[in-house]
């Protein structure tokens, strides 16, 4: 059962990615494109703890592939509000 959840929870986070990939297609924002990549990172890690037998979200792997994702979201977020080169 904890297998299927994951696998749900994978698939959400995947679709936040694309859902975020999609407006980067549009949009061209760079912020958009790590968001996506945040995402899908997340996805991956949950299929592999569904798939890796006896993983933990304790692992230091799995821990840093996550700490890897939300600074792809800082990343983009200093990004989007850094200010622009001067002229």
């Amino acid at each position: 059962m904890t297998q299927v959840l994951m696998g749900a929870v994978a698939m959400g986070w995947l679709l936040a990615g694309l859902f975020f990939f999609r407006f980067w297609r549009h949009t061209r924002d760079r912020f958009f494109l790590w968001f996506a990549l945040s995402f899908w990172l997340e996805a991956a890690d949950r299929v592999a703890l569904a798939t890796i037998t006896g993983a933990g979200e304790d692992n230091p792997i799995f821990y840093g592939v996550r700490v890897l994702g939300y600074g792809l979201i800082l990343l983009a977020i200093w990004q989007k509000n850094r200010r622009p080169p001067k002229r």
